[in-house]
C-alpha cells in the first residue's frame, strides 16, 4: 500500500468524508455528505473512491453513478490520476466497470437479467422523439388526435407520462399539480398510456423512464434486489438532491442496511422539481437508516470571496427547512455583492452590457462574465442590446429569443405588411392559416407579384379554397393602418388565434411576445425596429444558441437551471424581483416557493469575484382586458428582506443624458433610387 499523501491536499472535512469508514473490514455504514457550492465536491468524490481502491477494494465491485456521462467520465480520469499518485500506478479507468448514469446503469441491469424477469434480452431503447413518435401512433389508433376539442400533442402526452411515472404520484395528481389545462383528459390519457406501454412491449422496446421504472420494479423484489444489491460492495451517488423517487427507491432496494452507500449532495442546490426530482430524498436520506446516517458537511468554498458567500449564506438562512451550513473562504474582499435598481429593463440591459464590456477593456474576457436569469424569455432586452451593439454571447437554456417561431412569425406579419413582395414573409405567413400549404401561398404571391400595388391587391387576390373561413382576417390585418408602435399590438392580436392553435405552450410565447412589443417601444419606427434585429441574422436552433467561433470570445447568457455547476468571475443576475424570482408560477405552494429560493441561492454562487442582482423598478405589460397596455411597478425579491440588505451594496443607475447637443437642420430629400438607376442608365 502506498502513503496517504494523496490526501495531504483535503482539508479536514474532505479527508473525513474520504476516509469514513474505509479502514474497517465491513463496508462502511451510511453516509450523506452535504457538498456546499464550490467546496470540492467532485474532487471528494473521486478521492473516495481512489481511497477504496488504495485500501484494497475491487475495482468491479464499486458501482458509482453520476447524472451525465461527462461527470462518470471526468470522475473515474480523476480516480485514475490520484491511484497513480497513491501507488505509482494507477487504476485504469476502464477498470471501474460500474461508473456512468442511473440510466446507463439501468439498461446493463435490465439486459443482464433480462431472461429471469421477464424481458426479452435484444430489447430496444427508444430515445424522447423515438417515444413521442410511438405515443402519437397510440394517440391515432386511439382516435385521440380527431376529438372535437384539441387533444394534447405528442409531446406534452410524453410529459405527462414521464411526470407520472418518475414521481411515482397519481395521474389525477400529477395533472392537477403540473398539467391543468390537460385535467379534463384523464380518462383518455389513462387508457393512452396502456396502449403506449402494450405497444413498448409488443415491439420489444424501452423507453427513457422505463430504464429506471423497470429496475425499481424489480426491486421491489426482496430477493432479487439482493440478488442485485450483492454485485458491489460500495455504492456512492453525485448530484444525490437531483434524485426521483424512483431512483431512491433503487437505492433503498441496493442496500437496504445502507452498508456501503454514499450520497453526496446538496439540498441548498436542488432546483429540478420540474424533473421530478424531489429535495425530500436527501433530506430524509440521515433518518431512512438505523442507526441514521452519519452527515459531513463540505463547507469550505474555494470559488468565491467571502462577501458573495456572505450574501448567498443570508439568502438560504432564511429557508424554511435544511441542512445547517454557512459556505466560508479565505478568499477575503471588500467588494460587496451588488443590488442594482432601475427604472425599466432597458435601462438594466443597457447598464449591464456597460459593465460587461468596462469589465473587458480591464481584463476580463467576456467568457469569464455570465449574465444569468430565471426564465428564457427574460433576457429578451438584454439580447436586443446585445445584437445593438455587436456584443457576442452565447445563450444556455433555451432558443435564442429571435430564434423562436412564434416570435419570427411576428416579425414576418410586420415585413410582409410593409413589403408584400417578400416571398420569404409571405410564405411564412400564409402558410400560418388553416388551409394553406406551399402551392396556395404560392399562387398568392405570384398574384400579387403581378399588380403594381402589391399592398392595395391583397384584398383583391381570391382567397385560397380552403382558407375562406380565416382569410379576411388575415387581409384585414395586413392592410390596416396603424402608428407605430400600435401596428405590432394589431399584428399580435391577429397572431394570437394562430399562437394558440399551434403551441400547446401558447401562455409562455405569449409573453414573449410581450416582450418584443416592449422593445419596439424603443424604436421611431417599424423599418428601424425590423432593420436593427435583421443585423444579427438567427440560425441556431440548439440549446446552445448562437454559438461563435472557439476563438472568438463572448459572453454567457444563461438560465439559472442551465448554470448549475458552473462558475465565472463575475455574474449578473436579471430580474431580481418578485413575479421573477420567484416567478408568478413558483408561489403556488412551500414547496414551490422554497426551490425558487434555492435557484437565486444557485445563481449567487456562481460568482467568483463579482455579483450584482437586477432590480427593475417598472415593467411594460399587455393587459388582456379593457384597461390596455401598461406599466406595472415591481418590488425587490422577498429573498433578500431588510434583514439582510447590509450583506449588499444598493445603488440606482439610470442613463445619462447629453445637454445642449446642436440639433442639426433636416438636409433636403434626395432620390437615391433614382441615383442608382442613373448609374446603368445609356
Amino acid at each position: 500500500m502506498g502513503t496517504a499523501g494523496y490526501l495531504d491536499k483535503l482539508n479536514d472535512n474532505q479527508r473525513a468524508a474520504v476516509e469514513y469508514g474505509v479502514a474497517g473490514d465491513a463496508p462502511a455504514p451510511p453516509l450523506l455528505v452535504i457538498a456546499g457550492a464550490g467546496s470540492g465536491k467532485t474532487s471528494t468524490l473521486a478521492h473516495r473512491v481512489a481511497h477504496l481502491l488504495v485500501n484494497g477494494a475491487d475495482p468491479r465491485r464499486i458501482l458509482l453513478m453520476t447524472f451525465s456521462r461527462r461527470a462518470a467520465a471526468e470522475l473515474t480520469r480523476r480516480v485514475e490520476r490520484i491511484t497513480a499518485q497513491a501507488l505509482g500506478t494507477g487504476i485504469a479507468a476502464e477498470a471501474l466497470l460500474w461508473a456512468g448514469t442511473f440510466h446507463s446503469i439501468g439498461a446493463r441491469i435490465l439486459r443482464e437479467n433480462a431472461t429471469a424477469i421477464g424481458l426479452d434480452p435484444d430489447f430496444s431503447i427508444h430515445d424522447r422523439e423515438d417515444s413521442a413518435d410511438l405515443m402519437n401512433l397510440c394517440r391515432h389508433g386511439l382516435g385521440l388526435s380527431q376529438t372535437e376539442s384539441r387533444f394534447p400533442a405528442k409531446g406534452t402526452c410524453l410529459a405527462i407520462y414521464s411526470r407520472t411515472v418518475n414521481s411515482e404520484a397519481l395521474l389525477a395528481a400529477v395533472l392537477q399539480d403540473h398539467f391543468p389545462w390537460c385535467g379534463g383528459w384523464e380518462r383518455e390519457l389513462k387508457r393512452l398510456f396502456g396502449a403506449y406501454v402494450e405497444a413498448k412491449q409488443a415491439q420489444n422496446v424501452l423507453d427513457y423512464d422505463d430504464l429506471l421504472l423497470a429496475w425499481a420494479q424489480v426491486m421491489a423484489d426482496p430477493a432479487f434486489a439482493a440478488h442485485v444489491g450483492d454485485t458491489w460492495d460500495h455504492v456512492l451517488i453525485d448530484e444525490y438532491q437531483d434524485t426521483n423517487r424512483l431512483q431512491a427507491r433503487i437505492l433503498q432496494g441496493l442496500k437496504p442496511d445502507g452498508r456501503g452507500l454514499t450520497v453526496v449532495g446538496d439540498d441548498a442546490q436542488s432546483i429540478y422539481a420540474f424533473r421530478a426530482a424531489t429535495v425530500r430524498n436527501i433530506l430524509d436520506f440521515p433518518g431512512g437508516y438505523e442507526p441514521r446516517a452519519d452527515v459531513i458537511t463540505l463547507d469550505r468554498n474555494y470559488r468565491s470571496t467571502q462577501p458573495v458567500l456572505a450574501a448567498a449564506n443570508a439568502v438560504i438562512g432564511e429557508a424554511r427547512e435544511r441542512f445547517t451550513k454557512d459556505l466560508w473562504t479565505d478568499r477575503a474582499s471588500g467588494a460587496k455583492p451588488r443590488i442594482v435598481t432601475y427604472a425599466t429593463e432597458g435601462d438594466q440591459a443597457r447598464h449591464i452590457v456597460d459593465q460587461v464590456l468596462e469589465a473587458r477593456e480591464t481584463g476580463t474576457r467576456l467568457m469569464d462574465q455570465a449574465v444569468l436569469f430565471r426564465t428564457s424569455s427574460h433576457s429578451v432586452q438584454l439580447e436586443a442590446e446585445l445584437t445593438r451593439r455587436n456584443v457576442p454571447y452565447v445563450k444556455f437554456g433555451g432558443l435564442k429569443f429571435l430564434d423562436s417561431a412564434h416570435v419570427k412569425d411576428l416579425l414576418a406579419f410586420l415585413r410582409l405588411s410593409r413589403n408584400p413582395r417578400d416571398r420569404v414573409a409571405g410564405f411564412r405567413v400564409l402558410q400560418l392559416v388553416p388551409g394553406v400549404g406551399p402551392k396556395a401561398a404560392g399562387r398568392v404571391l405570384e398574384a400579387l407579384d403581378l399588380t403594381a400595388d402589391p399592398r392595395s391587391a391583397i384584398a383583391e387576390v381570391p382567397a385560397p379554397p380552403r382558407a375562406t373561413a380565416d382569410w379576411p382576417a388575415l387581409v384585414e390585418a395586413l392592410t390596416t393602418d396603424a402608428p407605430w408602435p400600435a401596428a405590432l399590438s394589431l399584428a399580435r392580436a391577429w397572431y394570437e388565434p394562430h399562437l394558440d392553435r399551434l403551441h400547446e405552450d401558447a401562455e409562455a410565447r405569449r409573453a414573449d411576445l410581450l416582450q418584443l412589443e416592449q422593445i419596439a417601444t424603443g424604436y421611431p419606427s417599424a423599418e428601424t425596429f425590423l432593420t436593427d434585429l435583421a443585423l444579427d441574422p438567427p440560425d441556431a436552433t440548439s440549446d446552445q444558441a448562437g454559438v461563435p467561433l472557439k476563438d472568438e470570445d463572448y459572453l454567457i447568457l444563461s438560465t439559472i437551471h442551465s448554470a448549475k455547476g458552473q462558475e465565472w468571475k463575475s455574474v449578473h443576475v436579471l430580474n431580481a424581483v418578485d413575479g421573477c424570482i420567484p416567478s408568478d408560477l413558483g408561489t403556488g405552494t412551500t414547496d414551490d416557493l422554497e426551490e425558487e429560493r434555492r435557484l437565486l441561492y444557485v445563481a449567487m454562487t456562481r460568482a467568483k469575484e463579482a455579483l450584482s442582482l437586477g432590480v427593475p423598478q417598472r415593467f411594460y405589460v399587455t393587459n388582456q382586458g379593457r384597461n390596455g397596455d401598461r406599466h406595472v411597478y415591481a418590488s425587490r425579491t422577498r429573498f433578500i428582506p431588510k434583514t439582510i440588505l447590509d450583506r449588499f451594496e444598493v445603488t440606482h443607475w439610470s442613463p445619462l443624458r447629453p445637454d445642449g447637443a446642436p440639433v442639426r437642420a433636416a438636409p433636403q430629400p434626395i432620390d437615391v433610387a433614382a441615383r442608382m438607376r442613373g448609374m446603368w442608365a445609356d
